[in-house]
């Protein structure tokens, strides 16, 4: 039972790490101006999907740096503390902040992506 806890804590990490993934994009790519009606429909779901692909996949790298990083180090410092949830959304919200910067130089300054 504690194990199956355990997945179900990491699956709602995982899901806030996601939806930060997704959020990062949206600040980055802005609001969908294509208008969606006639041909230019198919631009505007194209938009929509990149957003949610690219948002998975930046979310995805924040959820395992997290869980990884709360693995090893995290759950053993924060055994007996009362503010370990608001730690571990701070660890959070520093990694989406690396993996966005990391992402922001490799896509506008180095042209690699």
């Amino acid at each position: 039972m504690k194990i199956l806890k355990q997945i179900l804590i990491y699956l709602i990490w995982l899901i806030i790490a996601i939806l930060i993934g997704i959020g990062y994009m949206h600040i980055l790519l802005g609001p969908n101006k294509i208008p969606s009606e006639g041909l230019w429909y198919v631009l505007h779901v194209l938009f929509d999907f990149g957003l949610i692909c690219i948002g998975l996949g930046i979310g995805g790298v924040i959820a395992v740096l997290f869980i990884l990083l709360d693995i090893v180090y995290l759950k053993k410092k924060l055994k007996n503390n009362v503010k370990a949830t608001l730690t571990r959304f701070m660890f959070l919200l520093g990694i989406a902040v690396v993996v966005g910067g990391v992402y922001y130089i490799l896509e506008k300054v180095i042209d690699v992506i």
